[in-house]
């Protein structure tokens, strides 16, 4: 029982010495955390901000003070008098504003100044940029996409996310509808939106997955082809989107917002060798002449279409000699090969009543020499007749416009 009584005894003593030790190492930390929060307030700096509210605010005209106050590196001017100055850890000095009256003539703070001025925000600052894609639709346009592009490398998925769709023209006024994605040139498989019931500016926010090699995916072309859904479930296109997959586009793993109008559907079948649809345009101020290629459809491959690739020359000519060649990139193994690329050449006025431009499709083959497919050219009357005449009249027509068209390829040779 003694030992009991004893052991209970020990055992209390121990527990209030371990409380004591306890609360000894707490107020040793306690000063450590109150020593480091301290600071030492610089001589010359005013009162409290308490005392300050209820005395009234001195005139400017009186703070002419030039002097420093001791353990203040710079001289503070007469317009930032009454004011504490806090070191930063980049070594320049913000200030404390304590004044509750501050002085009438205070300028923003310039890039000059190393003093960081606190102030309101300026809101021209942080103004964006209007965005007109939903405002500005062209005469006649179909309707309007937005779309969105990822490409993880090391997954090799193709991640497009469909968004929205504006301003769709249905064959009435109650429209329902659904897009379908294709990765051409694959024509069969394809994925496929909802349908978006009575409306003609769905908001769609699904995210479709393409699986493919990161050595195939510049070849691909992203096709978004827009259908209205009747009562009967049958399928009307309103249009397509034609967007080929770049390198530049697929640049980084990040997520790329695109919009793109929707294009009509070419009823037109086929001419014998294959059609080309370009844009021309062209710019006074620069002399630029500006040629677009956009796609090509029916063309006549003369071998296995696996092994082959098709691009487009353009030249520009003047007296029928060649001034400048340039191609597109080439495309394997379509007969519907989809560029969207760019040229521009440099042209006088005086020059374009003897010039004109060459479009002519290649088709080559690994270790072969390229062979024409067809050729178009547009020009004035001494070259051009028909479309392609029209076509070329109507650029300088619409100075500030880029003018689409297509246009059957003939199998003639260069000159």
């Amino acid at each position: 029982m003694a030992e009991q009584v004893a052991l209970v005894i020990g055992g209390l003593a121990g527990g209030l010495l371990l409380l004591l030790l306890l609360i000894w190492v707490s107020c040793c930390l306690w000063k450590r955390l109150c020593a480091i929060f301290t600071y030492e307030e610089l001589s010359g700096t005013t009162a409290a901000s308490s005392t300050q509210e209820d005395k009234p605010c001195p005139p400017y005209a009186t703070r002419t003070q030039t002097s420093r106050p001791p353990g203040v590196p710079f001289v503070v001017p007469p317009s930032f008098q009454d004011r504490d100055w806090v070191p930063l850890n980049s070594g320049e000095w913000a200030q404390v504003p304590r004044d509750p009256c501050p002085a009438p003539e205070l300028l923003p703070h310039t890039s000059s100044s190393n003093l960081g001025i606190v102030g309101t925000i300026n809101p021209e600052l942080y103004k964006f940029l209007d965005d007109t894609s939903e405002t500005d639709f062209p005469e006649g346009c179909l309707g309007r996409l937005w779309f969105s592009l990822e490409y993880q490398q090391e997954a090799e998925r193709l991640l497009v996310g469909l968004i929205k769709a504006r301003r769709l023209q249905g064959p009435s006024e109650t429209c329902s509808p659904l897009v379908k994605l294709h990765l051409l040139p694959d024509e069969r498989r394809f994925l496929q939106s909802k349908t978006k019931r009575k409306t003609s500016n769905p908001q769609f926010d699904e995210h479709f997955i393409f699986q493919v090699s990161s050595k195939s995916i510049t070849q691909r072309v992203l096709r978004f082809s827009v259908y209205h859904v009747d009562r009967q479930r049958k399928h009307q296109l309103l249009g397509q989107v034609f967007f080929p997959l770049k390198n530049e586009t697929l640049a980084g793993d990040c997520r790329r917002l695109i919009w793109r109008d929707l294009e009509a559907e070419s009823l037109e079948p086929p001419s014998e060798f294959g059609d080309l649809q370009f844009c021309l345009g062209y710019n006074d101020c620069l002399r630029r002449l500006t040629v677009v290629v956009l796609r090509a459809k029916g063309l006549q491959l003369q071998e296995d279409t696996s092994f082959v690739s098709v691009c487009v020359k353009v030249s520009l000519m003047n007296h029928n000699k060649f001034v400048k060649c340039k191609k597109t990139s080439a495309v394997l193994g379509s007969a519907n090969p989809v560029y969207s690329e760019t040229f521009s050449f440099k042209a006088d006025p005086a020059e374009l009543d003897t010039a004109s431009l060459s479009l002519t499709v290649l088709q080559g083959a690994e270790g072969e020499k390229s062979h024409a497919l067809g050729r178009v050219v547009v020009g004035p009357y001494m070259y051009a007749r028909g479309k392609q005449l029209e076509h070329w009249n109507e650029m300088f027509s619409k100075p500030k416009e880029l003018v689409k068209r297509w246009h059957a390829l003939c199998r003639t040779t260069e000159p």
